[in-house]
């Protein structure tokens, strides 16, 4: 059984900066994908940022290549996701998510927090 408990979170200004963590319980915590999907109203989950535990590659969605960036401490068994040079666009809920397989990840993982609300306001 994986279980993910997600913090962080929040409002800022535009241009500033907020970090995601998403804790793992887990036996498999070094050979899974783990990564953060956004969903805000009205629009389909996006895909953000992701990495496999096991070796550290790392996979970023367009809108957020060179602001975002996400990163495990393995002796925590937590990931985080470094969001800087935040724009109101980037509003949304942020759902950290895990699965052992790349595809099933990529097209609906099997496990998930509970979700942080991101606003950011102009």
């Amino acid at each position: 059984q994986v279980r993910l408990e997600e913090s962080g979170g929040g409002s800022v200004q535009s241009g500033g900066s907020l970090t995601l963590s998403c804790r793992v319980s887990a036996d498999t915590y070094n050979y899974i994908y783990m990564g953060w999907f956004r969903q805000a109203p009205g629009k389909e989950r996006e895909g953000v940022a992701s990495i496999y535990t096991g070796g550290g590659s790392t996979y970023y969605a367009d809108s957020v290549k060179g602001r975002f960036t996400i990163s495990q401490d393995n002796t925590k068994n937590t990931l985080y996701l470094q969001m800087n040079s935040l724009k109101p666009e980037d509003t949304a809920m942020y759902y950290c998510a895990a699965d052992q397989s790349w595809d099933d990840f990529v097209r609906r993982p099997r496990y998930w927090a509970q979700g942080t609300q991101v606003t950011v306001s102009s």
